[in-house]
């Protein structure tokens, strides 16, 4: 555990929420022949500087709760607040500014682009934001010293490591600052050596009061986290537990 979990839990004093859900729910197709009920009632509460785990087979709902907690979807019922911020009062404008502000993805692909080096790649998502080139680079060289990578800075996807690749995607979803680091299935595509440096990453990031939530299948992945949930039938349960999260 933290010493941040670990202070909290002796001070008694609790974190801000940053992703905070009330009876989160999403159907698919409603009222027709190929309605899906892919999330029913979630309820979750994680603060600044936690670690956790959201785990479940295929087709469990830990995709679709990933991408409603991501900004990516809208809930079809319940209420969702990201930083404080309730994003059904958002619109779709208010919403892409919240996601590039407060929630940075990682994916087990890495999804870097190829003609493009790492501290190029690294700095792509300031251009949105409108930050002068000069000051991107900086910031991008920034990035990439966090997760032990400034060496590697020239270099382009086909000439680095799997492990190195997914250092350079965590960097460019780290560029923003963000609060919220969303993890899907990271670990996926590379060998458990070098898994295991990445978890290392992520506790790391954590100890510097970033949220990390972490999507998988994979239970010995799951339990580098501080807390974790498992995710059954569209409903969310705390590891061993039988009932949702209140």
């Amino acid at each position: 555990m933290s010493e941040a979990v670990t202070s909290r839990a002796a001070t008694g004093r609790e974190a801000a929420a940053v992703i905070e859900t009330h009876d989160l729910g999403k159907v698919y197709s409603p009222g027709s022949e190929a309605e899906v009920v892919a999330l029913r009632g979630v309820n979750l509460r994680i603060a600044r500087g936690d670690f956790v785990a959201i785990m479940g087979p295929s087709g469990s709902g830990k995709s679709t709760l990933m991408n409603l907690i991501g900004c990516l979807d809208t809930p079809s019922t319940g209420r969702y607040a990201c930083d404080g911020v309730d994003v059904a009062t958002l619109d779709a404008e208010e919403l892409a500014m919240l996601r590039r502000e407060k929630i940075g993805f990682v994916f087990q692909g890495f999804n870097l682009l190829p003609r493009m080096n790492a501290l190029e790649n690294v700095a792509m998502p300031l251009a949105y934001a409108q930050v002068p080139p000069h000051e991107r680079l900086r910031l991008g060289r920034e990035a990439l010293a966090a997760v032990g990578l400034s060496e590697r800075a020239d270099h382009r996807p086909s000439e680095l490591s799997g492990g190195q690749q997914q250092r350079v995607a965590i960097a460019r979803a780290l560029i923003n600052r963000p609060p919220i680091l969303l993890a899907d299935e990271p670990t996926g595509a590379l060998d458990s050596r070098t898994g295991e440096e990445i978890l290392s990453l992520f506790k790391s990031l954590r100890d510097e009061d970033h949220t990390v939530v972490l999507i998988t299948h994979d239970a010995d992945v799951a339990a580098h986290a501080d807390r974790i949930y498992v995710m059954h039938d569209g409903e969310l349960h705390p590891e061993g537990g039988g009932a949702a999260l209140s």
